[in-house]
Formats: structure tokens, sequence, C-alpha cells
């Protein structure tokens, strides 16, 4: 089993290649219903067409060698065909009770392909975000509302992260987060298992900056998204999906200026078109992340939608001499972050911590959470933090009030 620090030795020594869009592949050969359906699930009463996960057990020939033309193409890493294989996504399907085997299976045939073609390849177990949100309410209606708790996404990623293992994966990866909370339930799930097995897992982190605000979906900065995961140690942090190289270029730039661990990139084949696909060129696309490469940037690079083995075989022409970026060494600094980061250290100011959202301590903040008025509440928190608070500190330990369900609804 490839420990923690031994990947960290590994990924000095060159910068590695990812894989591209299992998807994209996938899509190439137009499945009908009947091959997502195979002979196992012929009677299955829910519509299976676009479960590409499923594919690992219903056509592992075709997943099988998807891994191997990207291997072929010089991939040092590839991705399990697991990014739904999560009893939350599964779920849409009526597949909940398979998710073990999907995870199982899916690493079982990435290992499989690597030991008949690149004996040296490392095998990615990839943990999807659910298509469901920690952070955000699905009622604009009501604020403190969700359709997931941490302890499900943790239960979640717990039975992935087994079948994962269990099926021979070498790292533990994370991608396409675009709720770092959620990310926080997989990074707990994980833990746990180093913890069980008394070993330090590889771990690759990936965020999904959504737009050109620069900020995840629930509306972290990339300082900030760092701030929130490094507690886990991973092997690498960056960002793959949602935009292409040179949409991702200010991002990468900020995460490898601040991360004190290798940095990843798999960006799209550049921007959908009008019909959704993706048009950016091989030769186009490497020539980007050449650029990257040799401004030392780059650890490991690869590619998400759109992506072929003919792009990752341009990559890695391009990146035949390239060296990879030294990672920094670690700092001691207090870090705290929410939608943004506050660092302290030597050079920091006074900090202000607001107070006034405590019900022990303020008579208004205690008489507005008594008459539910969680809406006035807030604007308690906000005041302090427009009157220069850089810390909100809630209390709601007061023995009239249900003080954990009260925490619960305001912090949401």
């Amino acid at each position: 089993m490839l420990t923690k620090s031994q990947f960290s030795d590994l990924l000095k020594t060159k910068i590695f290649l990812l894989d591209g869009a299992m998807g994209t592949m996938i899509q190439d050969h137009k499945l009908e219903e009947k091959d997502f359906r195979g002979q196992r699930f012929v009677d299955h009463p829910s519509e299976l067409k676009g479960n590409n996960d499923l594919l690992t057990i219903t056509k592992p020939d075709l997943i099988k060698q998807i891994h191997i033309d990207f291997l072929e193409a010089g991939s040092d890493i590839i991705e399990t065909n697991t990014f739904n294989s999560n009893s939350i996504s599964q779920s849409d399907y009526s597949l909940e009770e398979i998710t073990y085997e999907l995870n199982y299976q899916g690493a079982k045939l990435a290992k499989e392909a690597v030991q008949e073609v690149k004996n040296s390849a490392l095998v990615a177990g990839v943990l999807g975000p659910t298509n469901r949100t920690a952070s955000l309410s699905p009622d604009v209606s009501d604020p403190s509302i969700r359709n997931v708790t941490f302890d499900e996404l943790v239960d979640n990623y717990r039975i992935a992260i087994n079948g994962l293992l269990d099926g021979g994966v070498d790292i533990i990866l994370l991608e396409t987060i675009f709720d770092t909370l959620n990310a926080k339930a997989a990074i707990y799930a994980y833990l746990e298992k180093c913890e069980e097995l008394a070993v330090d897992l590889p771990l690759m982190i990936s965020g999904t900056i959504t737009d050109a605000s620069g900020r995840t979906l629930s509306g972290q900065t990339v300082e900030a998204f760092w701030t929130s995961v490094k507690h886990a140690n991973p092997n690498s942090v960056g960002f793959n999906c949602a935009l292409g190289a040179e949409q991702l270029r200010p991002h990468l730039l900020t995460i490898s200026k601040i991360a004190d661990v290798a940095v990843s990139l798999h960006p799209n084949a550049g921007l959908p078109n009008e019909m959704g696909d993706y048009d950016e060129s091989p030769g186009a696309m490497a020539t980007l992340i050449s650029e990257f490469a040799s401004n030392k940037h780059l650890n490991i690079v690869g590619g998400c939608c759109g992506t072929t083995p003919d792009h990752i075989k341009a990559i890695a022409v391009k990146l035949k001499k390239a060296e990879p970026r030294e990672i920094p060494k670690k700092t001691n600094e207090s870090l705290l972050s929410g939608l943004e980061t506050l660092t302290i250290n030597s050079d920091s100011l006074f900090i202000n911590v607001g107070e006034r959202t405590n019900v022990t301590g303020s008579r208004k903040f205690a008489r507005l959470i008594k008459e539910k008025n969680y809406q006035e509440a807030l604007e308690v928190a906000r005041e302090q933090v427009e009157n220069g608070a850089q810390i909100i500190d809630v209390n709601m330990d007061e023995g009239m009030l249900d003080s954990k369900e009260e925490m619960n609804k305001f912090l949401k």
C-alpha cells in the first residue's frame, strides 16, 4: 500500500500526468438504455441511461479500454469511474444498494488496466461531490433547510472509500468540489479510515471555481477553500472542471503561491460551445499547460470535460523536459476561513471579535432567538461585521432554549 510520504517523494521527481474525461469518452460510444442495463439490470424499474458509473458492472470491457487508452497516451495516474458511486447520487436510479460494489469494481478495473499497460502508473479512487449540497438551502424561503446532512455525507463517503481501497486504489481523490462542507465530510471519512488502518493514505483534493467571480459555488475564494481543507494534509490541492485552462490561470497562480503541498490542475478542453461540446484542440490545450509548467506552477496535470487521449498525448509531449513546481516550506500561522480567509500572524493588527450574537450577553439577541426572529437576529451579526468584527462569536447556551437546535438553525 502506497503511503502519503511515499507519494510526496514521487511528486518531487516530475510532473505527474493525470488522465482525461471518462464521461466524454463514454459519450462517444452513443450508448443506449440496453447498454446500461446489461443482463443483470434488464428488469430494473428505473431508467438507467446516463448512469456512467454503472457501466463498470454492465460494460466493464469498455471502461477498462478507456483506462488503457489514457495509459497508452502517457497518463501516470488514472481515475476510477466512480464519480457518482455514492448512495445519494445512485438514489436517482434506485441503485443505492450497489455503491460499495461500484467502487470496488471501479478500482479493480483501473488496477487491471495499469497491470496490463503501465505497471508504474497509479490509480486514484474518485470521490465525487454528490448531487446535493450541505451548505446551501434548496428552498429560497428558508435558508436553514438542507437536503443532506454532514453525517449522511460521511456515511456515503465511508462506503465508497471502503470499496475503493478494497479494490486496490493507490490514492483517494476528492474532485469537482463545489461545496467545501461536502468535501470536509469526505475528509472526515478519509481520516477515519487512515486511523483505522494506521496508515496515512495518499490524498488529492481538487475544487471547482464555477465562474468569473473566482469562487466556489458555496462562495469561497481560492484562499478560503485551501484554508478549509489544509488540515487534511493532502498530497496535492488544485482545481478541475467548469473552466478551461486559460480561465483557470489566475486561480492556479493563487493556489500555487499559497499551498505548501503539490498543486494539481485538470481543466476542461476550453469552454463549451452552443451545443455543449468542447472545441479546444489537443495542441492548444497542451501549449497553455506547457506555459504553466515552464513557470513552475504545476505538480500534477490532466484534463476534465472534453479531454481525450489525444489531449493527454499532446500534453505528455510538451511536458517531457518540464520540471515540477518546488513545494514551499510550511508556515506556522493561524488561518481561519469563512467565505474569505483571515490570517493571524506577527504582522496582524488588532483582531476584533463580535460578541453580541450571544444569548447570555445580549438581551436583544436572546429575545430575537426566543421569538424565532432569525432574520433580525442575523442583522445583529451583520452590524458587528460592518463595525469591524473579523470573527463572530455565537453562543446559544441558555437554560430556556434548545441550544443545540437553535445553534444549528441560526448558523445555517
